[in-house]
Formats: structure tokens, sequence, C-alpha cells
């Protein structure tokens, strides 16, 4: 339990491409293959239901997360705790998915069905924000994982029961609320110095370098543009792909 709460430091972290990265990328799969396997569903409103349990889970457990940041001194560190990453998505996207309607609700099922897929993904191969300072069955590490297997696992089953039937236009609804979330980022990332959404600074050791030390002053619109296309345009051709195969 003393490693399970631990605070950064006092432990030797997993670190990136590791047995214990490994394990946990592993385990991770596995469970998210499961749970797509043993959900049972038998019209539309089964899967709202499960999007909305979902998300009240994913936003204690950020609640949580945030109160051991918190404990930890890392209370100032907007970096640390301000939910406002392209993953972070996940909690906005769920609550307009679960509780609104319109095209607040379709902006939330879009993002659930494509965005969330990839970085989902993104995150197990390059889980920058946790192994590398944490042991692999840290608080931190597991939270992680399972909150990004939860991302994975929520696109697959509204893909594989058609929850809503993805369309070329729809990458209007996911641009918006990239588009909206990196907006208050930037405005933040200004004003204090943060590097919310990866829009403001480099993130070494991650895929974002190549883009930083090729762009120059293009970076930050560059990288508000990439995640407003790239995710839901590589989800949308596999799923059209699938159906032009079938």
């Amino acid at each position: 339990m003393k490693v399970f709460f631990a605070k950064p430091g006092e432990y030797q972290a997993c670190g990136l491409v590791t047995v214990g990265h490994l394990v946990i990328f592993v385990l991770t799969a596995i469970g998210v293959i499961v749970a797509v396997k043993c959900t049972k569903i038998r019209c539309k409103e089964d899967v709202t239901t499960i999007i909305r349990r979902s998300t009240i889970i994913i936003w204690i457990l950020e609640i949580l997360k945030t109160i051991y940041s918190i404990s930890i001194g890392d209370g100032t560190d907007l970096n640390k705790i301000a939910p406002l990453y392209y993953c972070s998505l996940l909690l906005y996207s769920g609550l307009l998915s679960s509780f609104c309607k319109g095209k607040l609700n379709e902006i939330g099922d879009v993002f659930l069905a494509t965005g969330g897929i990839v970085g989902g993904i993104v995150f197990w191969v390059f889980p920058t924000t946790s192994l590398p300072y944490y042991p692999v069955f840290h608080f931190v590490s597991v939270h992680s994982y399972f909150y990004h297997g939860m991302m994975v696992y929520l696109g697959i089953i509204i893909n594989k029961y058609n929850y809503i039937e993805l369309k070329l236009s729809h990458i209007k609804q996911y641009a918006i609320l990239i588009f909206t979330i990196s907006v208050i980022a930037y405005i933040i990332n200004l004003r204090f110095g943060s590097n919310l959404m990866f829009i403001s600074e480099d993130f070494p050791g991650t895929p974002i370098s190549i883009v930083y030390n090729h762009t120059g002053k293009l970076f930050t619109p560059l990288m508000i543009a990439i995640q407003m296309t790239l995710p839901f345009l590589l989800i949308y051709g596999i799923t059209k792909l699938k159906k032009d195969v079938t």
C-alpha cells in the first residue's frame, strides 16, 4: 500500500520500454478485449448506459488523482492537475454524450468513437506522464492505464454496435471540441507558462519533439490542426474500409 500511494522518487520508477511497461500494456489490452466480449448490448440505450456509468467512474477517479497530486505538493503545477490535454477530452465528451442532447450530444459521441481510441492507444505506447515517474503498480500508473483503457473500450463498443454512424462530415463536430479546448489551454499556457494540450512547448521523449524541432513558430497552430484532424480521419478511414470490405 505504501508503494501504491508513494510520492515520485520514493521507489524506482517503471520507465518506458521495460518489462513493467510491457506487463501493464498487455494487461490493459487483455482487459479491454475481455470487457468488449463480455459486454451484452440489446439496444442503443444499453450503450448509453455504459457511457454514462463509465463517465461517472472516470470523473470520480480523476478527482481522486487530483487530490493525490495536491497531497504530494503538485497542487500549483497546472501541467499535472489541469485536465486540459487531448486524452482529458474523455471527461468532457463523456458528459456531452451522457447528459446532453442534439449537437452537443453528437460532439461527445463523435469524439468517443474516434479520438478516444487513438488517444488511448497512443498513451499505452507512450505513457510519458506516469511510468517514467512511478512504479508500474502505483496509483497514478494504474489509474492512467485504466483511464486510457476505458477510452479504447468505449470507442470499440460505440463502433461495434453502430451507436453512431460515422460520416466524414462529423469531422466538424470533432474539430469543434478539439479547437475549443485548445483555445482555452493556449490562453492558460500564455498566462501561467504551462503546456496544456502540448501546444506551447516541446515534450521530449515523444513524437511531439519531431513536430517541435521542424516547425518553429508554426508549432502551436500545427499541433492544434493535427489533433483536430488526424485521429478522426484515421478511425473514420478504418471504419469505412471495414464497411467496404464487408
